[in-house]
């Protein structure tokens, strides 16, 4: 089910780095180097695939921007969230 536009707003409060990117919900991060950024990437699609739910991706040498948006509900759901959170898991680990 689609979040109301209150209901996204409470939860990027509490989601570091994500923020409104027209109908997505996005998120960029910086990598010391090429290899890191991939091993990053890898570690997203792995996530991504284990949710059955796939970000678009943007990779560039040292940083990567990621957008999460739920096609089939035109617009961001507690899927997006979900993801978004196991995502920003992995720059912990």
């Amino acid at each position: 089910m689609r979040l109301n536009k209150k209901e996204i707003e409470n939860k990027l409060r509490q989601l570091p780095n994500w923020q409104m990117q027209g109908k997505a919900i996005g998120a960029e991060f910086q990598f010391s180097d090429f290899p890191e950024t991939i091993r990053f990437v890898n570690r997203v699609a792995d996530v991504a695939e284990a949710l059955n739910h796939h970000p678009d991706i943007c990779i560039y040498y040292n940083r990567v921007v990621i957008s999460v948006y739920t096609h089939s509900e035109d617009g961001i759901t507690e899927k997006d969230f979900t993801l978004a959170e196991q995502i920003n898991q992995l720059l912990q680990q």
